[in-house]
């Protein structure tokens, strides 16, 4: 046993020592990567909290507060057409309880009068446009805004079409790839492997578990983009689970695990960028930009580019 410590304490304490010099000099071992955009201001569902959810009305006001991203789910109908909605189901969004890809496009109908902000329970926004936008309109209305597309299914077709669109109008650079399945992101990856990756879930854990065990400065990292929530939202604006009790230990948790300066620091020198997900409250922006994110995704693109011009560069040196 002395002997096994003897030699493995010395090799542990290597491995730990060129870890951490890696981790803070990741550009030794892998080439920097050049960002074609940078997120501060992500506008989540078009910006959902001040005008209804991925209207073209939403879209246009996100865009007059200075948006970097456009975040947008898009659904297939059963005629082909690409439409942004974030749920396949209208009910919710409609009243209607029929799935999108059961209509045509000229079939969908209006979004309600008013729509509860997932983000700010409680909270409901208004518009005059009620109507569902095609994902084609907005890369004709807003030809050089990166946009984050999210795919929730295995639609192959879906995938098949947004790789197309994307094609057709020269946007592989700044359109995104975004899922939660690692079978899904593969699926969209092969369907147009230029354009940027997003982490998955499990992507995701692996990060985190490659960061603590001292792997991630020697492993290849092919995405581009890490959107994660923020821990501080927990059980107060997103609530994973029914328990009120399971969201209080993720909160503690996953703060723990997630809210490292030197993580998302290395990540940023990687040239894969931080953010974090769905933050309506200054104090949250706060938070955010104090360990180092690259920005936030909000359904209030007004309270953030307040929030960014009141603080300048501070906003990203915290």
């Amino acid at each position: 046993m002395s002997l096994l410590l003897y030699y493995a304490l010395p090799a542990l304490g290597s491995y730990a020592m060129l870890s951490i010099f890696f981790l803070r000099r990741p550009h030794l071992l892998h080439t920097p990567r050049d960002p074609t955009f940078r997120i501060r201001l992500g506008a989540h569902r078009g910006g959902s909290g001040e005008l209804l959810e991925n209207t073209m009305e939403a879209m246009e006001n996100s865009m007059a507060q200075r948006s970097d991203l456009l975040e947008l789910d898009c659904q297939l109908t059963r005629d082909r057409v690409v439409v942004v909605s974030h749920d396949e189901n209208l009910c919710r969004q409609s009243g209607l309880n029929r799935d999108v890809g059961s209509l045509d496009f000229e079939d969908l109908p209006l979004y309600k009068e008013k729509l509860e902000v997932y983000f700010s329970p409680g909270h409901f926004a208004h518009g005059s446009d009620r109507r569902m936008v095609r994902l084609e309109d907005l890369f004709q209305r807003f030809p050089r805004t990166p946009m984050s597309v999210e795919i929730k299914g295995k639609n192959e077709e879906l995938i098949r079409e947004i790789a197309g669109l994307v094609r057709r109008y020269d946007r592989n650079e700044i359109t995104i790839w975004a899922s939660e399945k690692s079978s899904v992101m593969k699926k969209c990856k092969a369907a147009n492997p230029e354009m940027p990756l997003s982490f998955t879930i499990s992507r995701g854990f692996w990060v985190l578990l490659s960061y603590y065990l001292g792997l991630l400065p020697f492993i290849p990292i092919p995405e581009n983009f890490f959107f994660c929530f923020l821990p501080n939202i927990i059980n107060r604006t997103y609530f994973p689970f029914s328990c009120s009790c399971l969201n209080q230990l993720l909160a503690v948790v996953s703060k723990w695990l997630i809210m490292r300066k030197s993580l998302i620091r290395h990540l940023e020198k990687r040239g894969v960028q931080v953010v974090f997900w769905c933050l309506n409250e200054e104090s949250d922006f706060e938070a955010a930009f104090s360990v180092g994110a690259t920005g936030v995704m909000t359904d209030y693109p007004t309270a953030l580019r307040h929030y960014l011009d009141n603080h300048g560069p501070a906003a990203r040196t915290s």
